[in-house]
């Protein structure tokens, strides 16, 4: 219905009607669309806030899928780490000390990005942390299963050479029991026959009359064989798989530099030469470098009841001739 306007006129005491130019009707027809369309533009705006735009819930909906996915990703890649850990406790305690082989190091398995921008990109991102944190578990466990891969292929090679290996290992007495006066010093600290003081004993001494014949312990090539110091004549071989031996204080050398030479098989005699207060052979083995107890390499030569009665004497030295 059409609004009627009047204004009271003083004069007549009457009220007269008022009819508005065409200006001003447009003006009033303008202030009404505007105010519409301000209070339209403004509830849609609230709507908007409150309930957002459909594609802005479709983007919400489906971020909201990605970070559960994400946590589900994050959550199997931590239960494979857990079981590429249980492979590699596998691996380092019983298939390569079986092969005896030393553990794979820990720096190999575990990679380092700390000094990389590898990350940088993914920073940008929404739940950024989740994102990085989920994409380093895969890089670890990519570079772990690839480690893993490597290692195993190195004992399976050590498995096809087990029984060449087993044939070089150091296992038998250097001299045969029937020739031994006695076993004499054994392998650590003991009292300098010579300079009447504490020093480490790097192998065994075997007490035997000069000439007695000296056996290689296990196959291998020599790389010594000549005059050395204080161990007088003396013959080093190397057996592979990091074990090498040494035999000391020989009076005769029967191999020379190069030779391949099999367990059992005579090397030398024994003697007296070099740092040495009577006939003996003294009787050294190194595993990758380390010099250790030749005691625990007869297995092949004692039965259980011998091998506590060497150990016994070795552990009270007996008596000292270097």
């Amino acid at each position: 219905m059409r609004k009627v306007y009047y204004i009271y006129n003083p004069k007549t005491r009457t009220y007269d009607r008022i009819y508005p130019t065409m200006r001003q009707r447009v003006m009033s027809y303008l202030r009404r669309l505007f105010v519409g369309m301000g209070l339209g533009a403004g509830s849609f705006i609230v709507l908007l806030l409150i309930f957002g735009s459909p594609s802005e819930k479709d983007l919400r909906m489906e971020n909201s899928r990605l970070q559960a996915q994400y946590h589900i990703l994050s959550s199997r890649l931590d239960e494979s780490l857990q079981v590429m850990k249980g492979l590699q406790q596998r691996d380092d305690n019983l298939y390569r000390v079986m092969m005896q082989a030393d553990p794979v190091a820990d720096a190999l398995r575990t990679p380092s990005y700390n000094k990389t921008n590898r990350y940088e990109d993914l920073m940008e991102l929404p739940s950024a942390k989740l994102v990085v944190n989920t994409t380093q578990k895969m890089d670890l466990l990519e570079r772990q299963l690839y480690i893993q891969s490597k290692s195993f292929d190195e004992v399976l090679a050590l498995c096809k050479k087990h029984d060449e290996m087993l044939e070089c290992i150091p296992a038998i007495q250097p001299v045969s029991n029937k020739d031994l006066k006695q076993t004499a010093s054994g392998y650590g600290t003991r009292i300098d026959p010579i300079y009447k003081t504490v020093k480490f004993h790097s192998g065994m001494d075997f007490s035997a009359n000069v000439g007695t014949p000296i056996y290689a312990t296990g196959n291998g090539v020599v790389r010594k064989a000549g005059w050395e110091g204080l161990y007088g004549n003396c013959i080093q071989i190397d057996h592979g798989f990091g074990y090498v031996t040494r035999y000391a204080h020989l009076s005769k050398i029967d191999v020379r530099v190069g030779q391949k030479v099999v367990r059992g098989e005579t090397i030398g005699k024994v003697g007296t030469t070099g740092k040495s207060t009577g006939p003996h052979l003294h009787y050294e083995v190194m595993v990758k470098g380390q010099i250790v107890n030749p005691v625990n390499y007869y297995f092949m030569d004692l039965n259980a009841d011998d091998y506590d009665r060497m150990v016994e004497i070795a552990a009270n030295h007996g008596k000292v001739f270097d």
